[in-house]
């Protein structure tokens, strides 16, 4: 009786899961794909926009860190939001709004017009991954979490890996009804995501409980695994807003996160320049910017499972975190294409390949009164230093030296403190689950 009955329990689960992952994951990772797609084809848009406007690489470099400036201010909220009003209804009105938003930056005329419609872009956006990694919380178990969350994240490296193609041929449109092919990049990339956004009204469902599309069993099943893991002790507990910004553990998981979000957000702006200064054309440049992609997509997804099926966390984030390190200072250092298309590779599966251990572990330490404001300030804080400021440290070294490699420089060293921060912080073992007092200040 005891064998049928787990028997009985594994089949429930794996048809329960199957159910949840196939409904959810492949439509939102489409969402989060245009959300990466629009926030990163102005790198892109740049190799013709720049010289239209007569934008230098520090104006452009500080523009580009306005969409995580608004987006720092905003994130919190929005997921406070979120958790109010339902995901359905929230992240359709996000979608919507970055949609159309996207679309507008056609119309940038000149620096200002460009830092506004940036500071915007960030604003409409904000909460929309925090409220995915929310959202997920409330339909998949912990166990479950690396591999799904990595799953889901795919859709970063994808969307430069399918953006950047689809990105030059736009600007190949130019003088297409005398407009820019940087007019028509904004224009036509950002119209899918409004339309996604009125799909989320059909698609989302806001709670396990009220899956419809579950069967009775399963939907008990899932319902009462969530309920279990309330019980397991955190380290992060439910506080006000001002204090869960001084957490300890909330501020060392922002700057371990600050490392890879650095790494991707800084290479999302300024590689398809590095690789054009190579002496490729536009079309060249986008092709081989997709490449380090392409690889960092197919290993980010094996990494989740492997850390998933082994239950640890500590070393399945700080290995990725090392060979963005290793790659940054490698790239800094090299002076021919072919070694810097193999060092990116290695900086962009560190980046996306920690991304899923990392917000397991991170969700792990939050007890669920928390968990909506601390994965929102973890990644509002990480997005503000590792997009608005790196993003702009980038610009800033390379109009100093000339050199787009060496600008690589202060990221390579941010991954060592972010490395050794992460080491402090799960210093106390970390083999295969969080364990410690709970920190309420």
């Amino acid at each position: 009786m005891q064998a049928t009955g787990v028997m009985a329990k594994s089949d429930i689960e794996r048809r329960t899961l199957r159910k949840v992952v196939w409904r959810l994951i492949p439509f939102l990772m489409i969402c989060y794909l245009l959300a990466f797609i629009d926030r990163g084809n102005v790198g892109m848009a740049s190799l013709q926009m720049n010289h239209d406007l007569g934008m230098s690489a520090r104006v452009f470099g500080f523009g580009s860190s306005l969409f995580f400036i608004s987006y720092f201010f905003c994130e919190v909220p929005s997921n406070m939001a979120l958790q109010k009003y339902g995901a359905r209804i929230w992240i359709a009105r996000i979608m919507i709004t970055w949609g159309i938003v996207s679309s507008a930056t056609a119309l940038v005329q000149n620096a200002t017009t460009f830092y506004i419609l940036r500071f915007l872009l960030g604003a409409a956006e904000a909460g929309f991954f925090p409220g995915v990694l929310l959202y997920l919380s409330y339909w998949i178990p912990a166990s479950y979490r690396a591999r799904i969350v990595a799953t889901f994240m795919v859709a970063i490296p994808a969307a430069s890996f399918i953006g950047s193609p689809i990105s030059a041929a736009l600007l190949q449109m130019d003088g297409f009804w005398g407009l820019r092919g940087w007019h028509w990049l904004f224009i036509l990339e950002g119209i899918p995501t409004v339309l996604l956004g009125v799909v989320c009204l059909f698609v989302l469902t806001n709670k396990p409980a009220d899956a419809k599309w579950l069967n009775d069993d399963e939907r008990k099943w899932l319902v009462d695994a969530l309920a279990s893991e309330t019980k397991a002790p955190k380290k992060v507990l439910d506080m006000p807003l001002t204090k869960l910004f001084r957490n300890r553990y909330v501020l060392c998981l922002a700057l371990v996160d600050t490392c890879a979000s650095a790494a991707g957000s800084t290479l999302s702006v300024w590689q398809p320049q590095l690789l054009k200064s190579f002496g490729l054309s536009v079309m060249q440049t986008g092709l081989i910017n997709s490449i380090p992609y392409a690889v960092a997509s197919v290993l980010m997804v094996y990494w989740g499972r492997r850390s998933d099926r082994s239950g640890e966390r500590r070393w399945h984030t700080v290995v990725p975190m090392l060979l963005i390190g290793g790659g940054l200072f490698a790239t800094s250092l090299s002076g021919s294409l072919v070694p810097t298309i193999f060092m990116l590779c290695a900086v962009l599966v560190g980046a996306y390949s920690f991304k899923g251990p990392f917000w397991a572990l991170a969700t792990d330490m939050l007890s669920n009164s928390a968990v909506a404001a601390g994965l929102a300030t973890i990644n509002a804080i990480a997005n503000l230093l590792g997009g608005g400021l790196m993003v702009n440290v980038y610009g800033w070294v390379k109009e100093a030296t000339g050199s787009y490699a060496l600008a690589l420089m202060p990221l390579a060293v941010l991954t060592l403190i972010s490395v050794a921060t992460l080491l402090m912080l799960t210093r106390n073992g970390q083999a295969k689950h969080l364990a410690g007092k709970t920190e309420t200040v």
